[in-house]
């Protein structure tokens, strides 16, 4: 028996078939788990993201297996399974630099919230930048090429507009990029999360990696690359 799990389970107040119903799986494969079955990782990182703590604290066996690059702070089965808390703890961390690569939806990053605190670090000195895919320069090959730039780019003026208006020194700049993306970034200073696209696959419900930068890894520097290199090729909106 799993009691780690178990407890875990009653302290967030959900019953099996809570959680079942939650991870889109039969209670049969619930009560497996806790009787202490060791999940796929897809179902070990939802169960800890839901639970709000680390996969290691479940499944303890698991730090007798080759630990993970140090940069990774976790590892999520799709971009809906972020907790909101991540989101509010990965912009509200950045002092200088917030970025965000993506698609028009920028899903969990287009809650009020979040894009409110966003704003606030940009009224604090912090430049924010948004690159999106110019839908309306697409022959509709991209995946979620059904929404045209132009309403993108009012959603995101629109969710990051600043009562009072941002100060002196306060930057929101967004531009266009032409082409494909292989990943969708959100960056906050040496902080990222990640979300992975794959080939036929929607986009949001590829893995999405939660990334720190460390001394002696380059994961990190390999994606603030990626963005900067987009960047530098979208146009600017007016």
């Amino acid at each position: 028996m799993n009691e780690t799990l178990c407890r875990a389970l009653i302290r967030a107040r959900l019953s099996e078939e809570d959680l079942a119903a939650e991870l889109q799986v039969d209670p049969k494969t619930v009560r497996r788990w806790l009787e202490g079955r060791l999940p796929y990782p897809r179902h070990r990182w939802a169960l800890a993201a839901l639970l709000d703590t680390d996969e290691a604290e479940l499944w303890p066996q698991l730090r007798t297996r080759r630990s993970l690059p140090s940069e990774i702070r976790a590892v999520y089965p799709r971009l809906d399974r972020v907790p909101r808390e991540v989101w509010l703890d990965l912009f509200g961390a950045a002092r200088r630099d917030i970025g965000i690569l993506a698609f028009g939806g920028l899903s969990h990053a287009g809650d009020s919230e979040v894009m409110t605190l966003v704003a606030s670090r940009a009224s604090l000195g912090a430049k924010v930048r948004v690159c999106l895919v110019d839908m309306d320069a697409s022959d509709g090959s991209e995946p979620g090429a059904e929404r045209g730039s132009g309403s993108q780019v009012e959603q995101i003026r629109s969710a990051l507009a600043a009562d009072p208006p941002l100060p002196r020194g306060g930057e929101v700049l967004i531009r266009l990029r032409r082409g494909v993306l292989y990943q969708s970034i959100y960056r906050a200073d040496n902080r990222l999360l990640v979300a992975q696209h794959a080939y036929g696959v929607a986009p949001g419900r590829a893995p999405v990696l939660y990334l720190q930068s460390t001394d002696d890894g380059d994961l990190t520097a390999a994606y603030l690359e990626s963005f900067e290199r987009a960047w530098a090729e979208a146009l600017p909106v007016p």
